[in-house]
């Protein structure tokens, strides 16, 4: 089946980001717990004893700065499609990194919002169904409040203090910022403090307006960040392979093992995230969700696949002591089983995982080498995908990632 190049991009959401960690400087209805709630998804205290932290492993921070007004819907459309190609792509670094994205997105003045704010984290399926709900409108009186989304980027996400984690920014949009607004940063100022928290700022454009090329260009100079242009309506690759189908049965299997637990206030934060899992299943077409499955087999993606507080997954990998974990915080189906017929269901439900994720592993390889043989690599240098990928290996090397495969798809 050949593929085909189309517009329609950007990702990202991308990014890492939170069972969605939301901050919003409007109130809205985004799945999640809000940014700064010591209960995040992926950044919470373990509700029983463990052993020893596993070895640390590189950080990856990005947070993708979108336009939402009306003339960039499809840029919109397909970033949700897109996120985990491009999450795929980031962890595919040797060392394995962890990963956290968000996203902000912005309009201007007089619009429904000008800024909001999905801080970074691990849960990506919280932020596909965040990106769903976003919706191309206002905008179209030229420049936009690029420069309040910037400062939110920079100053309002929880931006790690480690100087060795890769600390990026993608500004997407088609207009330039508004220089008229006096009561609020501007983009050489917010630049000076990105780069005194160690932020990369890339600068993506697009259409061609020559007042934004500046800027952008201007901006991305400022940083040591890279600049390029796409078409208006974006430069994507849509990928459609005969191995979707099954990757996603295979996908929903393996989400059906998970088995949390921990206190009662942290099992309806996680069922939150489950909540979240099973709209993109129900929502997303099989492309998608092969490409979510590719993610959650990488380091990275464990995380947004299983969170913090996953029974099979702490106890299978030592981090927990099953008999350290009381009565009380067990899941629903252990709870009328003595202790051995509590191991044994872990047991067997460890050893099911891990068949599904060598089946989704095998099949995520020949999905991957279909495209290869089937995608032009002209289309792939051209395609935002793979410019976005270009940037972030040049960029993370200086953080000690090393990126040796082809951008995935």
């Amino acid at each position: 089946m050949n593929i085909a190049t189309k517009s329609l991009l950007l990702a990202g959401a991308l990014t890492v980001a939170t069972a969605a960690a939301v901050a919003m400087n409007l109130s809205d209805g985004f799945p999640g717990v809000l940014s700064g709630d010591p209960h995040r998804v992926g950044a919470v205290d373990s509700p029983t004893p463990r052993s020893p932290a596993t070895q640390v492993r590189p950080q990856i921070e990005a947070v993708f700065v979108l336009d939402t007004t009306s003339s960039m819907s499809g840029l919109i459309d397909a970033a949700k499609n897109n996120i985990w190609s491009i999450a795929s792509s980031m962890a595919s670094a040797q060392p394995a990194p962890d990963m956290r994205m968000g996203l902000v997105a912005f309009r201007d003045r007089g619009d429904a919002y000008v800024t909001r704010v999905l801080d970074l984290s691990q849960d990506l399926d919280s932020m596909y169904v965040s990106l769903s709900d976003f919706k191309a409108q206002g905008g179209g009186d030229g420049p936009e409040s690029v420069n309040a989304a910037l400062h939110a980027a920079v100053n309002q996400v929880s931006w790690s203090q480690d100087t060795d984690t890769y600390k990026v920014i993608f500004l997407v949009g088609d207009a330039p910022p508004h220089m008229d607004y006096a009561d609020e940063p501007q983009y050489p100022e917010i630049v000076r403090q990105a780069q005194a928290k160690g932020i990369v700022i890339n600068c993506i454009q697009a259409g061609n307006q020559r007042n934004t090329r500046q800027v952008w260009q201007q901006i991305a100079s400022l940083n040591q960040g890279e600049f390029f242009q796409v078409e208006q309506s974006g430069s994507a690759v849509a990928v459609h392979t005969p191995f979707d189908e099954k990757i996603a049965a295979l996908s929903r299997e393996l989400d059906a093992t998970k088995l949390y637990y921990g206190s009662k206030e942290r099992r309806q934060q996680l069922q939150q995230k489950e909540k979240a899992s099973r709209e993109v299943f129900a929502s997303a077409p099989a492309a998608v969700q092969a490409k979510r499955a590719e993610f959650n087999t990488k380091a990275a993606g464990a995380d947004n696949l299983f969170a913090d507080g996953e029974l099979v997954a702490d106890v299978a990998s030592g981090r927990l002591d099953l008999d350290a974990v009381p009565a009380a915080e067990l899941p629903a189906p252990l709870l009328n089983l003595s202790k051995d017929e509590q191991k044994a269901k872990i047991n067997k439900t460890a050893a099911k995982r891990e068949q599904l994720q060598q089946e989704i592993a095998k099949l995520g390889k020949q999905r991957q080498d279909y495209i290869a043989e089937t995608l032009e690599e002209e289309a792939v240098a051209q395609s935002l995908d793979g410019k976005i990928y270009e940037a972030i290996r040049s960029q993370a090397g200086n953080k000690g990632l090393i990126y040796e495969s082809k951008p995935l798809f």
